[in-house]
């Protein structure tokens, strides 16, 4: 008896093996996704759980609610990308980062 495990991929044709691939990218990808979304919602949790303790914490809150609305934005508004785009530089310019 052969304990040896089958690599049943070989088996398959290329038409096959390319949908198999696909269903386990898509898979981990999804996996992915679900992950971000609970560390996603965490990080929110923890947001709204502690207030600003300095204009530092505060900036720091704003520019992730900024970059949560401009990726809602449809790539054609580019008048309120524009929008973001300059209050995040004067939120970089006025805390002194660089």
């Amino acid at each position: 008896m052969n304990d040896d495990p089958v690599d049943l991929d070989k088996r398959r044709g290329m038409a096959a093996q390319k949908a198999t691939d696909m269903r386990r990218l898509l898979a981990d990808v999804e996996a992915n996704a679900k992950t971000l979304r609970e560390r996603q919602n965490q990080v929110e949790i923890e947001l709204l759980a502690v207030p600003a303790a300095s204009w530092a914490e505060a900036v720091a809150k704003a520019r992730y609610v900024l970059n949560l609305y401009a990726a809602g934005l449809a790539p054609s508004d580019t008048h309120h990308r524009d929008l973001v785009t300059a209050v995040l530089a004067d939120l970089t310019r006025l805390s002194g980062e660089s």
